[in-house]
């Protein structure tokens, strides 16, 4: 049985998706990007937008019953590649060793013209 996952510390779906699913102790993540949940705001720059979406995927993570440190699986977008280095640093404050398998594919374009969003994989 799915189980839905929301919370008001992580942005709202803008779309006909749920912020995260639970099946069998696993939690699927949908794609975070870095607006602010209480005000809407998407902070200027990458570092300041990776620190936020990651916040928001913790936030979704807790609210799920599980944390960074149980995450197995990441994909990362970003709008531009050579924000990867420093994105990389804010990610390394949000993932414990051992860090999860992750994929970083540049894309063109992110919802709401962000720079950056997560998906996770977790388990409970």
């Amino acid at each position: 049985m799915k189980n839905v996952i929301a919370t008001d510390k992580a942005p709202a779906a803008i779309g006909p998706y749920s912020q995260a699913i639970e099946v069998n102790n696993m939690v699927y993540t949908s794609g975070v990007i870095p607006v602010d949940p209480a005000t809407g705001n998407i902070p200027e720059g990458s570092v300041a937008q990776a620190r936020q979406a990651f916040t928001n995927l913790s936030n979704l993570l807790e609210a799920a019953g599980t944390s960074t440190a149980n995450v197995i699986k990441t994909t990362v977008f970003i709008k531009e590649m050579n924000d990867f280095a420093a994105i990389n640093e804010v990610y390394a404050e949000f993932f414990p060793a051992p860090y999860p398998a992750r994929s970083c594919v540049e894309v063109a374009r992110l919802p709401k013209d962000v720079m950056l969003e997560i998906e996770a994989i977790a388990t409970k």
